[in-house]
């Protein structure tokens, strides 16, 4: 048995009923995740600050909550590690740049201040690839430290899947949400765009917040608490959804997609998802291919090219903002991320616009879909998360160290919600399975990803 099949994650919400009634405490809770942590992170290497003074703090001003009855919410007490684009009050925010080093605003970003609204403690800040880009941090996966745990939100998804704390936030623009999850055997919510108040991360038209966690109910709790006190973005309404964690629901027809990742996965992994498919049809649910239906065909063909289209756009969004961290700096920024800049620069105003086209056509394509089915499910990854060593000198730059956000990029085009869901291994490590829906649909397939772990049974693959 492999260390992923004997996982057992860490999860939050049937602690609570302990502190109810006494026989276990926020501050018992956190100290054995600062035990896990000190055994774990010198070879995961998740986290940039921890602040365990001033959560220990925290935790007790919990446990006394709890013990009068009186807790701030249902996340009251749990440990929540935040991506170090964030800014935190209390820890630095440096963004895996060096040109960043000892950045330490001192305030709080929207999602953060509404956790700590709700009691949650802030323990750390985890490990960014830089500047939310492709070029990685030190954390390694938390099943094999010679893999990638993904990208970019590496350490979230790594302290999560080593069971370090039981939720943490996450940021994504193409896939660095949905990837790192399914690599680190995660659940993981990117929400709607706009569904959570990204504060001073208003930069990309793109980017979104969302939590890893353990466990659906700490996951959905962690979004729903966020939203109920910060809202969305200037302009969104925001993440809607009931207090706790959305009914079961079986879906009755789901789209299944290709997307232009499907030529570049392996047959284990091909042969695993097939695997979840049968179960979904001896279910009783309806699958809908490219092939039954011209409506799914012209999905498939708008989100043909969505890599190139995420890119198009975040580069052109991103390059001012980071021209004018090389100019000030030139020595703090990774060669990689210079030829992401470089390649950015070479864009034409048209370019963006076409980009952005092309985004707006299958938006509305996939609205024109939501009539056919109750959500659509894919592949969160390409695989098990892949072999990284590190750059080699004298050679070329790897294109993606962190894996391949190909699977991801579609939800983030479309400003579609997706739940990943760790119901794969193949070769001992864990692979994600994905339901998107329609825009503002979070609860829905957050209750449709429910029923598929209540129901499913996991799919072991050989590699």
């Amino acid at each position: 048995m492999t260390a992923y099949q004997a996982y057992k994650p860490l999860t939050f919400h049937d602690a609570t009923p302990r502190f109810a009634d006494g026989s276990d405490t926020p501050r018992a809770y956190l100290e054995r995740c600062l035990e896990t942590i000190a055994s774990r992170e010198p070879v995961v290497k998740a986290f940039t600050a921890i602040n365990e003074t001033g959560a220990r703090a925290v935790a007790d001003a919990s446990t006394a909550r709890w013990k009068s009855g009186k807790p701030l919410s249902p996340i009251d007490g749990m440990p929540v590690a935040i991506k170090d684009l964030l800014e935190t009050r209390d820890m630095p925010t440096q963004m895996g740049c060096q040109a960043f080093k000892g950045n330490f605003p001192k305030r709080d970003n929207a999602a953060v201040w509404a956790l700590r609204q709700a009691g949650a403690v802030i323990l750390a800040k985890t490990v960014t690839a830089e500047l939310g880009g492709s070029h990685p941090g030190p954390t390694t996966n938390p099943f094999d430290p010679a893999r990638t745990p993904g990208g970019s939100s590496s350490g979230s998804a790594a302290a999560v899947g080593a069971r370090m704390v039981p939720a943490a936030i996450g940021t994504q623009v193409g896939g660095s949400i949905i990837r790192p999850a399914a690599y680190c055997g995660n659940f993981a919510l990117k929400p709607t765009q706009g569904g959570l108040n990204r504060g001073e991360r208003q930069a990309t038209s793109m980017s979104t917040h969302g939590p890893h966690a353990g466990c659906l109910e700490d996951m959905w709790q962690v979004a729903i608490e966020i939203a109920n006190r910060a809202g969305g973005d200037r302009g969104h309404a925001g993440l809607v959804g009931p207090s706790t964690l959305p009914a079961a629901t079986r879906p009755n027809r789901l789209i299944v997609l290709e997307t232009e990742g499907w030529s570049i996965v392996d047959e284990a992994t091909k042969a695993g998802f097939e695997t979840v498919l049968k179960q979904l049809r001896d279910a009783g649910v309806t699958l809908i291919r490219r092939k039954d239906h011209p409506w799914v065909e012209a999905l498939e063909q708008s989100i043909a090219n969505g890599r190139a289209v995420c890119n198009g756009v975040t580069s052109w969004e991103n390059r001012w903002y980071q021209r004018g961290i090389v100019d000030n700096d030139p020595a703090g920024v990774s060669e990689r991320a210079k030829a992401t800049l470089a390649k950015a620069e070479a864009m034409t105003p048209d370019d963006y616009r076409m980009a952005l086209l092309a985004r707006e056509t299958a938006q509305h394509t996939h609205a024109t879909l939501a009539p056919l089915a109750d959500a659509a499910i894919t592949l969160a990854c390409p695989g098990p998360a892949p072999l990284w060593s590190g750059d080699v000198p004298g050679q070329p730059l790897a294109p993606r160290p962190t894996g391949d956000f190909v699977f991801n990029a579609p939800s983030s085009m479309l400003f579609a919600p997706v739940v990943t869901v760790p119901l794969m291994s193949v070769g001992g490590m864990p692979v994600g399975v994905q339901l998107m829906g329609q825009q503002h649909e979070d609860a829905r397939i957050t209750g449709l990803a429910r029923w598929m772990t209540e129901t499913l049974k996991p799919v072991v693959t050989p590699a």
